[in-house]
């Protein structure tokens, strides 16, 4: 294992090559819910070189599968490499060989004028995990989710849409729709007319249009809006035109503009019909991460995490991070008000405590009014996220979890069984500890921010992105 970091957080952006292929049970102290037998499944960037080069962000490095199960009390650890073909071409040859986010293989003049015209889509899945038609599946920003076993986390191959749409870039945090059985997403197909496809998976894994949207410069949207009866898609001012994506031969967020002119863009379309239902425009203004929609009256409420622009993609890349460049990687829960019959869009912030990686009870309440979200903050200011929020819509309290020396993840939340209130149950997030150089798994009551439990993984773990905790794996029992 690498020596230590120079500064704090540094061992969130070290490589682990190591993998844990056998459940390891894990040391608790405290005590773990009786009825916490579920599985956390996680995928992160965990490999940040290839031979002698280094991938150039955060978002690039090649996915590792993690997977904490529970059972009596006792939680279990292992972890893999996903065998992509990002990362099986890299083992082979010793180089970077597919493009990713802002990373792209040297290439020779002849390679760079055949990747033009014979592009290879990476399916380097290091962003969330989520379950389509039966089958558990690793996403990130292409149209290749790739199946994974969820007891070995074996790698299966790539998800086959049927029938599959055609386009490029995906999205990497689909919606589930509990009352038609479906979930929803978007992709962007480029070209001379670039469109946005709205679509649906079926529980089946039937894949199916729900609406096509032509675009001029289409926008970089890592996730969208879901209401109970909605889609909708934000979109920022970062653009980019087709043509320059194809022929530029730079990695792909480097052919993206920031043109706060544009404004912010909303478009609604009816999830039954596919019909555009509503058009607007907001003042400019940058997203990773939805928290939720719902419609209130003729409005359709859409929160977010906002920036005032584009400049935190530019903040994550590794060298950056590695140098310990005082940064704000969180931003402010926002909430805006889209009329469905015209209108001017409002804008309300929800609470001014900095906040990122955002999780609601979205068993009980996706697409439909809530009350509360937690997310990472960051109390230390200029430090990496180091603390856990909880924040109450309704009265707009702040509650935290914060340790020195310790680094929370994405707080997963996971419902008590035979919940009544909206915050009962607990949260999961993977926590690096700096003094011991090492990860564990912090379970905190949902309601309180009382810990109950922590589980110490045999290593550090890189600081990822999603995951999903399963009370029973698709395909195995009924959901």
């Amino acid at each position: 294992m690498s020596s230590k970091t120079a500064f704090a957080f540094g061992a969130g952006f070290r490589s682990l090559t190591q993998e844990t292929e056998s459940p390891l049970p894990l040391p608790v102290r405290g005590a773990l819910p009786a009825w916490l037998t579920g599985t956390l499944l996680r995928t992160g960037p965990s490999k940040f070189e290839v031979g002698e080069r280094t991938y150039n962000h955060w978002f690039d490095g090649l996915a590792m599968l993690h997977r904490f199960a529970f059972g009596d009390g006792q939680v279990t650890y292992s972890s893999c490499f996903l065998q992509s073909n990002a990362f099986t071409a890299a083992m082979e040859t010793g180089k970077i060989s597919y493009g990713e986010f802002a990373t792209d293989p040297c290439r020779t003049l002849f390679g760079r004028v055949a990747a033009i015209f014979d592009p290879k889509l990476t399916a380097n899945c290091n962003v969330n995990v989520s379950d389509f038609g039966g089958e558990i599946v690793a996403l990130t920003e292409t149209t290749l989710p790739m199946r994974f076993a969820p007891d070995t986390l074996e790698t299966l191959g790539v998800f086959g849409y049927a029938p599959p749409l055609a386009g490029q870039v995906s999205n990497a945090h689909p919606h589930y729709d509990v009352a038609r059985k479906r979930h929803y997403s978007y992709m962007v197909a480029f070209g001379m007319e670039s469109r946005y496809l709205l679509f649906s998976i079926g529980d089946d894994g039937a894949q199916a249009q729900v609406a096509e949207l032509p675009v001029d410069r289409p926008a970089y949207m890592h996730s969208f809006a879901m209401s109970e009866n909605y889609l909708a898609l934000v979109e920022f001012p970062l653009t980019v035109s087709a043509l320059e994506l194809k022929f530029s031969g730079k990695p792909f967020i480097r052919n993206y503009r920031w043109q706060p002119e544009r404004g912010l863009k909303f478009t609604v379309v009816e999830k039954n019909s596919g019909r555009t239902v509503a058009t607007a425009l907001g003042e400019a203004a940058f997203a990773f991460h939805h928290v939720n929609a719902f419609e209130d009256g003729g409005d359709l409420v859409i929160d977010l995490i906002a920036y005032e622009n584009a400049e935190i993609i530019d903040a994550l890349y590794l060298a950056k991070l590695r140098a310990n460049t005082p940064l704000d990687a969180t931003g402010r829960l926002v909430r805006y008000r889209v009329p469905l019959v015209g209108g001017p869009v409002a804008r309300e912030t929800l609470a001014s405590v900095a906040l990122e990686l955002p999780r609601i009870n979205y068993k009980a309440h996706a697409g439909k009014p809530y009350r509360y979200v937690w997310g990472t903050g960051i109390e230390v200011k200029g430090d990496f996220l180091d603390s856990i929020l909880k924040v109450d819509i309704e009265t707009g309290t702040v509650a935290r979890w914060y340790e020195p020396g310790l680094y929370p993840g994405e707080p997963v939340f996971v419902p008590a069984p035979s919940a009544q209130a909206e915050d009962e149950g607990v949260l999961l997030s993977v926590v690096l500890d700096v003094v011991k150089d090492r990860s564990f798994l912090l379970v905190l009551d949902a309601r309180t921010l009382e810990e109950k439990a922590r589980a110490e993984a045999p290593h550090a773990i890189p600081f990822h992105f999603h995951g999903n905790y399963f009370a029973t794996i698709p395909g195995e029992t009924s959901r």
